[in-house]
């Protein structure tokens, strides 16, 4: 098994440091199928090897300066009261249809990234956009502004009348909060997958960070493995107790093996240009949906 377990490993940590995930939803079947876990030993095992890994590789992206400490730490605490809930849940919901749904999620996401790949110039929706749009309007451009007052018609003003300052202000605060329910519903779902599915979530995090809080490629994988650790972390506190056996010498392999194949990936995310990155995380994606679609639509038939 140990022959299995080294060559498994360094596969899962080279597609978590080039990828920013991935290699979780690799480890379960691996340890089921080719290394006969029981399922939730699978899962539990899972968690420790991609926690410890994601660790691992951010200390690596961390010196290249492609790990965003703030928004990484907030994205990962925000997931563990999804992560706690997900685990509770495991036990009595629908696993098919649950893999199916989450299947055409990542379909979604990838077809959603490929399109964000052609566009041109890759436009990100960030605070800096908002007000280099908001300043793109020359003070001659006029807007239709609703009159206020019983029987007003509506009436033309010019932007001069306004204080420029204090519309982007308002563009900047409504683009805020836009962002942080996006951050909120994105974090409590990696936390859910995490808790339910035993996965890191990596590839919903790096399509979240990339598509939601306008990351490139490289910024999202190395912080993604911070959210990935934290959510690792949360699960396996909530699973303890569970008197779950682990084959521990195994699990010992597994992960030094991941973690020199996280330090490859971690050179491979330095040399290949962030589409490449991109586009490869979208093929990813796919494989991953075709694969649960592949496991969990029989059992819905």
């Amino acid at each position: 098994m140990l022959a299995i377990a080294i060559p498994v490993g360094l596969l899962i940590g080279l597609s978590l440091g080039a990828l920013g995930g991935g290699g979780s939803i690799l480890t379960v079947p691996a340890l089921v199928y080719l290394l006969h876990q029981q399922p939730h030993a699978a899962t539990t095992g899972s968690l420790l090897i991609v926690g410890i890994t994601a660790v691992g590789g951010m200390a690596a992206h961390w010196r290249a300066r492609r790990v965003r400490l703030a928004q990484g730490l907030t994205f990962g605490v925000l997931g563990v009261a999804g992560s706690y809930v997900g685990t509770q849940l495991s036990a009595s919901i629908n696993l098919d249809l649950l893999l199916t749904l989450f299947a055409g999620l990542m379909l979604v996401a990838a077809v959603a990234m490929r399109r964000r790949r052609r566009r041109p110039g890759h436009p990100d929706c960030s605070a800096e956009d908002d007000g280099e749009r908001g300043g793109a309007a020359g003070a001659g451009e006029r807007v239709v502004l609703p009159a206020t007052g019983t029987g007003a018609a509506a009436r033309m003003v010019t932007l001069a009348r306004a204080t420029p300052a204090g519309m982007a202000r308002v563009g900047l605060r409504g683009a805020a909060y836009r962002r942080t329910a996006k951050v909120l519903l994105a974090a409590t779902a990696v936390g859910l997958l995490t808790g339910f599915f035993g996965v890191g979530g990596g590839f919903v995090i790096v399509p979240a960070l990339v598509l939601a809080l306008g990351f490139d490629m490289p910024a999202a994988v190395g912080t993604s493995l911070l959210v990935i650790a934290i959510n690792s972390a949360a699960a396996l506190a909530a699973r303890i107790g569970s008197h779950v056996h682990l084959d521990w010498p195994l699990l010992a392999v597994f992960t030094l093996a991941a973690l020199a194949g996280t330090l490859a990936g971690n050179r491979v995310a330095s040399r290949m240009e962030a589409t490449r990155l991109t586009a490869a995380f979208a093929v990813l994606l796919v494989a991953v949906a075709s694969y649960s679609l592949f496991r969990s639509l029989p059992g819905l038939i």
